[in-house]
């Protein structure tokens, strides 16, 4: 039997938001020229965008492996299991040792791997990267893993009940709710019924906090509001630092909520500005999406080289070596 044939429709969330407002080139590149790529009978330049769309940088790549490790955890305090911190720790050490080899010998342009995780950019274009600063990368991983192993969440997950649970990260093919007539991905990392009956969204983050966060965890409410019809404003939001150890509440209220709904509207609106077509989402031309004039932006991107800023990158980068020289 033949597949159906994927339609690439138009959706919004807060990466997408992200990726438009910093390259224009690259938020084209993302969500349009790659489309196909996975397909036997691409083209080449297609198949390319596509490999290199779903790299990530070692950041992000710590960031995932502490996602994924937690929501490992969470499903087996779900099941009932027992959980030995030492033994998800050694773990992700070996998921990070595979995926690296993996990553440095750029097999993710020949072989399928894993489907959280493709390849590194670093890899993919020679950076210099000391090795202290991908040991650096691990004991990001190794503290936030720490943390939470000795936070309040552990007693909290053990603690409830079969029917408190909701959902521990559903992943990228469930998780959307519909504002506006239009489909909104958004994936909290942990949803529950708290001991009172207040339904509890979480965020973990790895990083620093920084401006968008709020906004993300109350596109998480409208989420598990629409879901599980319970009122928006009585949905309880968080934001946890794992390598912070702090956390965070959002604020869930009518205002906060008509700042979101002001938010998605004008991001939607500059998005679909570009489009030839709205009902079939097609783009206007190439030309209508300038790469952006910040070459700190292209230092980090993925497409740098189909962009043709990959010697200025390169450059950039010896610059910068020579200054701490």
């Amino acid at each position: 039997m033949r597949r159906p044939t994927l339609s690439n429709d138009f959706s919004w969330s807060k990466s997408r938001h992200e990726k438009f407002s910093e390259c224009l080139r690259a938020y084209y590149l993302y969500y349009y020229r790659s489309w196909g790529g996975w397909e036997a009978d691409a083209a080449k330049d297609v198949r390319e965008l596509y490999v290199l769309k779903k790299l990530a940088n070692r950041f992000s790549w710590a960031g995932s492996v502490v996602h994924e490790s937690i929501k490992d955890v969470l499903l087996d305090w779900q099941a009932g299991r027992v959980v030995d911190p030492a033994v998800v720790e050694a773990r992700a050490r070996k998921l990070m040792q595979d995926d690296f080899r993996h990553s440095r010998g750029k097999g993710y342009w020949t072989a399928k791997y894993r489907k959280q995780f493709t390849g590194l950019v670093e890899h993919e274009y020679g950076d210099v990267v000391p090795d202290e600063a991908w040991k650096q990368n691990w004991e990001t991983v190794r503290g936030a893993l720490a943390w939470f192993f000795a936070s309040r969440w552990p007693v909290i997950a053990k603690g409830l009940k079969p029917q408190q649970w909701l959902e521990v990260d559903a992943g990228f093919d469930f998780a959307h709710f519909t504002l506006d007539g239009l489909k909104v991905f958004a994936i909290p990392d942990f949803a529950f019924v708290d001991a009172d009956g207040t339904t509890v969204v979480v965020d973990w983050k790895t990083g620093k906090a920084r401006d968008g966060y709020d906004e993300q965890v109350l596109g998480y409410a409208l989420y598990v509001s629409q879901r599980y019809r319970v009122p928006v404003e009585k949905v309880r939001a968080s934001l946890v630092y794992l390598n912070e150890g702090k956390e965070q509440d959002v604020t869930v209220d009518p205002a906060a909520m008509e700042s979101f709904h002001r938010h998605f509207e004008g991001s939607v609106a500059k998005m679909r500005a570009l489009l030839k077509d709205p009902a079939t989402n097609t783009p206007l031309d190439a030309s209508a999406f300038p790469p952006t004039e910040e070459l700190s932006a292209c230092a980090r991107c993925v497409f740098r080289r189909p962009c043709g800023r990959e010697a200025a990158v390169a450059e950039l980068a010896q610059q910068r070596q020579q200054q701490v020289a």
